[in-house]
């Protein structure tokens, strides 16, 4: 079974509507014991790391989702890979799980550029070059686990991540059509 963490935030909606096109089934939950025995994880988001990391702590589920993400095939979106990291600027500076050392910052100012990026950006990795859908004010600094990077505003920063079975992406695989389908079920399939 697939659980998509429901921390009361996020884009829950989509990625269910997702995984159902691909005909994979999955329950949406935010009892601790659910996502406890799952045998993959699917921690989506949409909106501030402050109130999400909050949201977290109130249903219990800090470390549940951190131990998820260490042990279990994970998939982090958005937000949901942003909070996987140490620290994040948003908010004023918020503690995140942890699972991976690296920090999240705001894009700088820069004329041409809009923050939010909001749109289709490419993402490349060893292998190829795709499209995806970004909506995000902050990205994840490049480290090691980077195996996709993206490059906005002047910053190449790491949209895609992987540590084990861990993965993650900054950008929105259930609103990038096919290419986000693929995605989706080359994990679902590969883990």
């Amino acid at each position: 079974m697939i659980a998509i963490v429901d921390y009361h935030a996020g884009n829950l909606t989509s990625v269910k509507y997702a995984f159902d096109a691909l005909g994979v089934d999955t329950v949406v939950s935010s009892d601790p014991a659910v996502i406890s025995a799952a045998e993959k994880v699917v921690f989506p988001g949409v909106g501030a790391a402050g109130s999400a990391m909050a949201s977290l702590g109130e249903l219990g589920l800090v470390d549940v989702v951190r131990e998820a993400a260490a042990r279990k095939p994970f998939l982090g979106i958005c937000l949901g890979m942003q909070i996987l990291f140490s620290r994040t600027e948003e908010d004023g500076g918020v503690d995140c799980l942890g699972v991976l050392p690296a920090r999240v910052r705001r894009f700088p100012a820069v004329p041409g550029f809009k923050v939010p990026q909001i749109g289709w950006n490419d993402v490349e990795t060893p292998e190829c070059r795709r499209f995806y859908y970004f909506v995000h004010s902050y990205y994840v600094e490049m480290n090691d686990f980077a195996v996709g990077t993206t490059e906005y505003a002047g910053v190449k920063f790491a949209s895609m991540v992987r540590c084990g079975k861990l993965l993650a992406c900054q950008f929105h695989p259930e609103k990038s059509g096919r290419a986000g389908l693929e995605l989706l079920k080359g994990w679902v399939e590969e883990c």
